[in-house]
């Protein structure tokens, strides 16, 4: 039902065709069941696996691999026997292999996801044919008469009926940390904003004091919830980091590629005479050679392994590639309250009888102290027992110890707040309660904005009531001030000076109640609650409360500064309370400034874009707000991650480059917005999620530099070596008639899945480099294969074509046993001394810019385990019978490892060069 805001009660009710005492019949309720359909917000829908499966061949590498798996089946088909299928087969394998791992990986993203999910409010109470009953929420239809109290959760969008000092939370919906009085005689106009709807309650919102009765106006995907839900799904997910990256790495590979193998496919077959099916082999050779076949599997696995370690440090990764790009964010939008803030009400200062009080300790443990700040020592029993006992005693939350002792508020976090101060000075409340029982009591009230509750026993032989409220109105009605003991006559001088330290609180920004009292004679526990009661009252104390900062978040904002991350705060609270928090968090410095929602209305896009550089604290937004921030900071070119639980948080979720959801207390649209999911609610396990991300980008790094070195060295071995005459090779003595490859692609197939792809994992486990959160984020534009990389790969892969093509040429010369198998021992050596030098040079890799010498060779374990065991297997498809014919080797002698090892040791003295050289070119600029 739209704008039911706007309507009165019986207008409602006649629209919706409902009655306030009977409800609906079962009947109708059925009928109107089918009509509406079931009250949620639906499951997303879900890839199904074959789709999941076939998108991860949706790559420009793998699709190339695919093509060459096509040419050499289309040769194994003119060829008799098995041989030809080999390659075939090889090829295939690791592109399916590779789809399944990242299925998998992306699968147990999802099961975690599952295990975190929680019923919100599984269980509702309604009116039908006149009988109460508690039915599934998932049961309620519009018009359903919905009875609620304290403690409940709202399961759809209902008009209030009727209300009984009724509080409602609506922190996942609007932002509000304070919970909000609700008013069922409100006729609103037609324009008024989520928040102002004093006479609705929302899905997803809760209940914290009070009792209400409610008609539902609308379920699942029609309620305010279900809106912003659907308008999930219209915002696409965007593109990371790295993958922009490896899709242009791919595109670049595969333009290289099949220009180079048309070149040398011409070049032989037209000019070299070469048969055309040894020249269509030659090109197969070069293509798998330009792939790096297991650059694919070792980023999914580096990636799955970075994801494991960080669910192990309570931070859930629901995509796999969203794990590097939390290493590039360079602004980290965050929502206040539950994320910066604990989402629990503290005292923080308390002022009676003329002294301010600093209290220590935070959310709802009664652990702290209260300390003055004239610093004379402080007397509970004596200086503040009835303060303590007003703040007490007046007041209907309960504050329970749970589990590994974390304590809850039922009931309103503010007098959740005030039941804390009291256990802070030494009282507790069953105890208080079960001494100074409370007879009678006048409600809290919107109108009165002032709750008073009447006692025994306070005071010998006389009823004791105390108020609580507003500190403007309970002082209008104080004629006393309460000082040493006893009641003394207000006067102006004290009364300017409750004043001054109510405008001192509430320059804070802390909110702030006041206490009274008041005596009434002979003890009567008949007493009438009377409002005439609240006037001629003792003035007690102010209490001034909080919601606070988590301890561990002001860190957590110092090292993100360190590592050049800008801290935003984007809330929907009031603008003085977010800008007090963020200075204390020291996200906010002289030269930022904040904005609330209603000045942001009037900022176009444009300005919006200017502004964002000097934003610190956004207030009182939408979440339409939320999302054009976020757009804002992406058009300048920044990585945006935006933090948040609540409902009102998961566009903006959605549509940053990195969406991260509070676990425990985020909601499930928030949860299943994000790409990561805080399993402890803990805004500074965001910073070890970023060093994570930056240490696995890093290694990224390494490996694919270690890796591309590799096929950029093999594509000049074999791309020169094919372009050279036969007659030159004749003219020294070598009789061959055709052009040649030095390496197959079964060899080259070999090399990149097995001998390259375990030092290279080894070099996606390297410990993060001491100053890694000291450097600043890398730009969003920047290529995964910048200008450093470039020149390093271009200096070892020339490294590594001189040694292999020399000790290819060495076989050929001198190392032979007779000219029929002269080719083969010649590649052997050449495969042999290429593996060698990737085993050596993966040491090197192990840092851009330390010499291995100082990280300490051996000091990596897994890469000492991958050398050795690439080791073995070389050996083994060298010199095992059967084994090496698959792969066209012949087991070499004893002296042609002489130039393979030292041959193989000079691509990694040549990235030990480099570093030294470029080390000292960049201190001199």
């Amino acid at each position: 039902m739209d704008k039911a805001y706007a309507l009165n009660k019986k207008q409602v009710l006649e629209e919706l065709r409902s009655d306030e005492e009977m409800g609906l019949s079962q009947t109708e309720a059925e009928k109107r069941l089918i009509q509406y359909g079931l009250n949620s917000l639906g499951e997303e829908k879900k890839t199904p696996m074959w789709k999941r499966f076939l998108s991860q061949f949706a790559d420009a590498m793998v699709l190339i691999l695919i093509g060459a798996a096509v040419l050499s089946a289309f040769m194994a088909l003119q060829e008799p026997g098995f041989e030809g299928w080999i390659d075939v087969i090889v090829i295939m394998a690791i592109v399916i292999i590779n789809a399944i791992l990242g299925v998998y990986q992306e699968g147990k993203a999802d099961q975690a996801i599952a295990a975190l999910k929680r019923m919100s409010s599984p269980k509702s109470k309604v009116i039908r044919d006149g009988q109460k009953r508690e039915i599934s929420s998932d049961q309620l239809v519009p018009g359903d008469i919905l009875a609620l109290e304290a403690g409940d959760l709202v399961a759809a969008d209902v008009r209030v009926l009727s209300q009984n000092s009724i509080k409602v939370e609506e922190a996942s919906l609007t932002g509000e940390s304070v919970p909000v009085e609700k008013n069922a005689f409100a006729v609103l106009s037609e324009d008024t904003g989520l928040g102002d709807r004093e006479n609705m309650f929302f899905m997803g919102t809760a209940i914290t004091y009070g009792r209400a009765v409610g008609v539902i106006t609308d379920t699942g995907t029609r309620t305010e919830l279900g809106k912003i839900a659907t308008k999930l799904k219209s915002i696409d997910d965007s593109v990371t980091p790295l993958q922009r990256s490896l899709n242009s790495l791919g595109k670049i590979l595969g333009a290289i590629c099949i220009a180079v193998c048309l070149i040398v496919f011409f070049v032989d077959v037209f000019i070299q005479n070469t048969p055309w099916n040894e020249s269509l082999m030659i090109a197969v050779s070069l293509a798998v050679a330009a792939i790096p076949e297991g650059l694919a599997a070792v980023v999914t696995i580096v990636l799955a392994i970075g994801m494991t370690r960080m669910a192990a440090r309570n931070a859930i990764v629901r995509k796999l590639l969203a794990v590097e790009t939390l290493g590039c964010v360079d602004v980290i939008c965050s929502d206040k309250t539950g994320t910066l803030t604990q989402n629990e009400m503290t005292v923080t200062r308390f002022y009676s009888a003329g002294r301010i009080y600093s209290v220590s300790g935070t959310g709802y443990a009664p652990i702290g102290e209260l300390s003055a700040e004239d610093g004379q020592p402080v007397d509970p029993d004596n200086d503040l027992k009835l303060p303590m006992l007003a703040c007490l005693l007046c007041n209907d939350a309960v504050i329970r110890e749970g589990e590994e002792g974390r304590y809850t508020c039922i009931g309103d976090p503010t007098e959740g707040s005030l039941v804390a101060l009291a256990g802070k000075a030494g009282y507790e409340r069953g105890e208080t309660n079960g001494r100074y029982p409370r007879i009678t009591e006048l409600p809290f009230d919107s109108d009165r904005k002032m709750m008073t509750t009447y006692h025994i026993n306070v005071i010998m032989e006389q009823i004791t009531s105390f108020t609580k409220g507003a500190p403007d109105i309970v002082l209008d009605r104080c004629t006393h001030f309460y000082k040493d003991g006893k009641s003394v006559s207000i006067t102006e001088e004290i009364k300017k000076n409750i004043l001054e330290t109510n405008h001192r609180f509430a320059s804070d920004a802390l909110r702030v109640l006041a206490v009274a009292y008041k005596t009434y004679g002979a003890e009567d526990e008949n007493i009438a609650a009377d409002f005439s009661h609240e006037n001629d009252l003792i003035f007690l104390g102010l209490t001034g409360m909080i919601d606070p900062a988590r301890s561990e978040v002001k860190d957590a904002i110092r090292v993100c500064r360190a590592a050049g991350i800008r801290p935003v705060m984007i809330t929907g609270d009031y603008k003085d309370t977010a800008v007090a928090i963020a200075r204390d968090l020291g996200m906010m410095d002289e030269n930022t400034q904040s904005f609330s929602g209603a000045e942001l209305d009037a900022i176009s896009d444009a300005d919006l874009e200017k502004l964002c550089e000097t934003t610190s604290v956004y207030a009182r937004v939408s979440p339409d707000h939320k999302v054009r921030i976020v757009e804002s900071l992406q058009k300048n070119g920044h990585i945006a991650s935006m933090t948040g639980d609540g409902v009102n948080d998961a566009m903006a979720l959605k549509k940053a480059d990195i969406g991260v959801a509070m676990g425990i207390t985020g909601t499930e649209v928030a949860k299943n917005s994000a790409d990561m999911i805080l399993t402890d609610d803990n805004f500074a396990t965001i910073v070890h999620a970023i060093e994570e991300g930056r240490i696995i980008y890093s290694n990224i790094r390494k490996f694919v530099g270690f890796l591309l070195s590799c096929n950029v060295g093999e594509i000049l071995v074999i791309f020169i070596i094919s372009l050279i005459p036969a007659s030159i090779f004749n003219a020294v003595g070598m009789p061959i008639t055709a052009a040649i490859t030095p390496l197959t692609a079964i060899q080259l197939l070999w090399l990149n899945l097995v001998t390259d792809s375990f030092p290279a994992l080894a070099l996606g486990r390297e410990k993060g480099e001491p100053d890694i959160m000291s450097q600043p984020p890398r730009r969003k534009s920047e290529s995964i294969i910048n200008k450093r990389m470039r020149i390093m790969i271009l200096v070892q892969s020339l490294a590594i074509f001189s040694a292999v093509f020399t000790s290819f040429i060495i076989g050929l010369n001198v190392l032979f046993v007779n000219d029929v198998l002269r080719l083969e021992h010649s590649r052997t050596m050449a495969f042999a001394t290429l593996i060698l030098a990737e085993l050596f040079r993966a040491y090197s890799s192990r840092s851009e810019r330390i010499s291995v010498f100082k990280l300490g060779i051996f000091s990596n374990r897994m890469m000492n385990v991958a050398v050795l065991f690439s080791g073995l297997m070389l050996m083994a498809v060298i010199y095992i019978p059967g084994v090496n014919g698959v792969f066209d080797n012949q087991p070499l002698t004893a002296i042609a490892w002489v130039p393979v090892v030292f041959l193989a040791i000079i691509p990694f003295l040549a990235g030990e060069l480099y570093k030294v050289v470029s080390q000292k070119l960049r201190k001199k600029e």
